[in-house]
């Protein structure tokens, strides 16, 4: 938990560091899609996660992989070079949560709110629509909503926005049942 914590603070400096180097250059909306297309990419290759996340990779090895990808992918030059230097300061496996403190940095900006719904299976556009009207009426500001599909979660949904999350999932549900019905 305290390695998690870490990460989540450094990568926030990070995060500061490269949202307030986007702003000098106004590349904020460039940055911003290169990053997106990153979390992306960490999401279903297994390869890049090992890659930034293993110590059997050296500095040197995710500064080539990370700016090869980058390279690839036609990132901007800013977004390319502050991954080298996040590679090569040995903070790789930060970038999960650089990349989440730069979206929330860039919908602050823009008065709106990231929020992020787990779901066991896939919504429907109509289901989508609806949580994103319920979360718009409870933060009024219009939400950024990613999606994501947890199996493990059983039924119901998880949002969570900023540092509160909301959770009405089953899996919750039967586990308060079952830590009540242990002390009952």
């Amino acid at each position: 938990m305290a390695d998690e914590s870490n990460a989540s603070n450094l990568g926030g400096r990070y995060a500061q560091a490269l949202f307030d180097l986007a702003t000098d250059e106004k590349a904020v909306p460039a940055i911003e899609a290169d990053l997106k297309s990153l979390k992306d990419a960490l999401a279903e290759s297994r390869d890049l996660k090992i890659l930034i996340a293993s110590p059997a990779f050296s500095a040197e090895d995710k500064v080539k992989g990370l700016t090869a990808i980058a390279t690839a992918a036609k990132f901007n030059p800013t977004t390319r070079k502050f991954l080298g230097l996040l590679a090569a300061n040995g903070r790789a496996a930060a970038l999960p949560a650089v990349i989440t403190g730069f979206e929330d940095l860039s919908a602050k900006a823009r008065g709106a709110v990231s929020a992020e719904v787990t779901t066991a299976v896939a919504l429907t556009g109509a289901q989508a629509k609806g949580v994103a009207a319920a979360l718009r009426q409870a933060l009024g500001k219009d939400p950024e909503i990613t999606t994501r599909v947890d199996p493990a979660i059983l039924g119901g949904i998880r949002v969570k926005v900023g540092s509160r999350l909301f959770d009405a999932s089953l899996r919750s549900k039967l586990e308060s049942l079952k830590f009540a019905l242990k002390r009952a």
